[in-house]
């Protein structure tokens, strides 16, 4: 196997192009071995290899910089530059990270995986090697999907104008995002694609960059002679190629959308090996709802920044919402802008993405929402300690950085019914801007009020005495373990409270709880710093009551084991009730 003798990028260099063709057949073969048994990025990495090798045999990385964009395509490169164990022997996948990581290779200079960022990280790699007198390449690669992103667009048009340099920015047209493509710049890449690159109308020479197009994006031979003409160019330029994503499987090449990442499957049929069971799940509810909601009320409408599948709507359920859908590409700061003029225009937004992304929106939420106090609702999926582990993707942030912006309720549902009440209210009500947050573990079932309007009122589930658990969201079941637990192995049955409001506090409850408690333990989904526990424990500061606030760690988590992390950080109802043994 030709694989066998590539360690680094300088054994690329001396293969033929017929060697570099059955390469890349033995890296699908490798992608492959991976993806089938830990599951990954499938379709745009298939997609890539050849622009890869191409790029490889042209450049002299790591003296020439790739950065990648999402790093959704970096495998091949991660094989090419001496980390092919992580594909091809079973024993060694988690030694390899599913993004590029600085911390693996000298070849890797970023830890991405966030999209739309590798044209302004690559460009300040050049502003950097000009400031210091180099002459090294810079390359930036970025699929088309991430290009609608704010951040690609603001450094394409610093690029075009503000350097007069090397600077190679490779897109990656494959016609895809993770759904389909949305805004007008796709409209403009579909016409460079029928006229071959000739058309009059440019969006990339529009901000005042060369421009190269290359059709044979999965042709080795093609690519060479592509990268080799621009190789040690004097000043940015495009190279617009045009790809097949997941090209080598015919399944992934129809589907492009289901296929773009994957969990463990058979590679025969193309049916997930992992069986999650055939319950209930909040993703499930969550389509339910919306889709009943579309229909019950023409108010209504979705607002995703290329994010449906987030809360489960696919491409039949994003053709029934129709014009109560918009998805207005990878955009959040434009997403929440949006719904902040939805709902100011009386109509009912619901933003629908992961935790992470909203991240990128925290000024529109701050700006545009909240001081304005528009009514928009904002659902987010994955903020679970254990739903997404890589450090890129961890949604554990969120109740630290959001409970904290003025005028915005922030709730965190314990139970289906919960849940379900709350987006109801939520959408319908006129008064404030809230952010929900969907529960990341089995789905509870437990009576709950029909309306939240009365802000930041707990609810007391369990009344007793001497130690309060205040358990938030998704953790309420974990107070309702730890409270068994208190009354089996110390003979009292502790108060259980509900908080549901994550943003404020029911100092009423909190006050009412000294007359009979001594300790109060806050259980939270996510980071203690900042978060919800600490306002709790702040609050109580100048009375005599003891706090002990249980979550996570402001740290950047990376591909752990959740159980094991809940273990050391003292999460379990055993370790609480040793806890409670020294207090009480």
């Amino acid at each position: 196997m030709i694989l066998d003798k590539i360690n680094s990028p300088a054994d690329v260099k001396k293969l033929s192009v017929n060697d570099m063709e059955r390469l890349a057949d033995e890296i699908r073969e490798a992608l492959f071995n991976r993806l089938t048994k830990i599951g990954g990025h499938f379709g745009p990495n298939f997609g890539f290899v050849e622009a890869t090798i191409a790029m490889h045999y042209v450049f002299n990385s790591p003296t020439d910089k790739f950065v990648f964009d999402v790093s959704h395509q970096s495998y091949t490169h991660k094989i090419l530059t001496g980390r092919k164990a992580g594909y091809i022997d079973d024993a060694r996948f988690a030694e390899d990270s599913g993004y590029s990581n600085p911390e693996e290779s000298k070849h890797d200079f970023f830890n991405i995986g966030h999209t739309s960022t590798s044209v302004a990280l690559a460009l300040g790699l050049a502003k950097g090697r000009d400031i210091l007198g180099h002459k090294e390449n810079i390359v930036a690669v970025i699929g088309d999907g991430s290009l609608s992103g704010g951040e690609a667009m603001e450094a394409l048009n610093v690029a075009g104008s503000e350097l007069s340099s090397n600077f190679i920015i490779i897109v990656n047209d494959n016609e895809q995002a993770i759904a389909e493509n949305h805004g007008g710049i796709y409209q403009n890449l579909k016409e460079l694609r029928k006229s071959n690159g000739k058309a009059q109308n440019n969006w990339f020479r529009a901000f005042g960059l060369d421009y190269i197009y290359e059709e044979n994006g999965n042709d080795i031979a093609s690519l060479i002679k592509v990268f080799e003409k621009v190789k040690d160019s004097t000043h940015p330029v495009v190279v617009h190629i045009h790809t097949q994503k997941g090209k080598g499987y015919r399944l992934a090449e129809e589907n492009r959308e289901a296929w773009h990442w994957c969990l463990p499957f058979d590679r025969a049929t193309g049916k997930p090996t992992v069986d999650f069971g055939s319950g209930e799940s909040y993703s499930d509810i969550t389509t339910k709802y919306i889709m009943d909601k579309a229909k019950k009320d023409k108010d209504f409408i979705v607002v995703s920044p290329a994010m449906p599948m987030s809360v489960g709507l696919g491409i039949n359920e994003r053709a029934q919402l129709g014009r109560q859908y918009i998805d207005t590409g990878i955009a959040e700061e434009a997403a929440v802008a949006i719904a902040s003029g939805i709902a100011t225009n009386s109509a009912k937004p619901l933003v629908v993405t992961n935790m992470t992304f909203l991240q990128r929106a925290y000024d529109q939420i701050s700006q545009d929402v909240c001081i304005n106090n528009a009514p928009v609702t904002m659902l987010m999926n994955y903020t679970a300690f254990d739903g997404l582990t890589d450090v890129t993707h961890l949604g554990i942030f969120g109740l630290a950085a959001f409970t904290n912006i003025p005028n915005l309720v922030v709730l965190c549902p314990s139970s289906a019914e919960e849940y379900v009440n709350m987006l109801d209210w939520s959408i319908d009500q006129k008064e404030h801007p809230v952010l929900i947050l969907i529960p990341g573990n089995a789905v509870a079932h437990r009576a709950a009020d029909k309306s939240f309007g009365n802000i930041n009122k707990y609810k007391v589930e369990q009344q007793g005495e001497k130690v309060a658990i205040v358990a938030l969201g998704d953790f309420y079941q974990k107070g309702e373990e730890a409270a068994a637990a208190i009354e089996k192995e110390l003979g009292f049955k502790p108060t259980l409270v509900n908080p549901r409001f994550a943003s404020g506090l029911d100092k009423e409850l909190l006050d009412n709880l000294k007359s009979r408690h001594s300790l109060v333990i806050t259980l939270e989904d996510g980071i203690v710093d900042g978060g919800f526990g600490e306002k709790i424990a702040s609050y109580y500061g100048p009375s005599d009551m003891k706090v002990i606030n249980l979550g996570l760690e402001k740290k950047f988590y990376d591909r752990y084991n959740p159980q094991q992390l809940l273990e050391s950080l003292g999460i379990t109802a055993e370790k609480i009730v040793e806890r409670v043994k020294k207090f009480v």
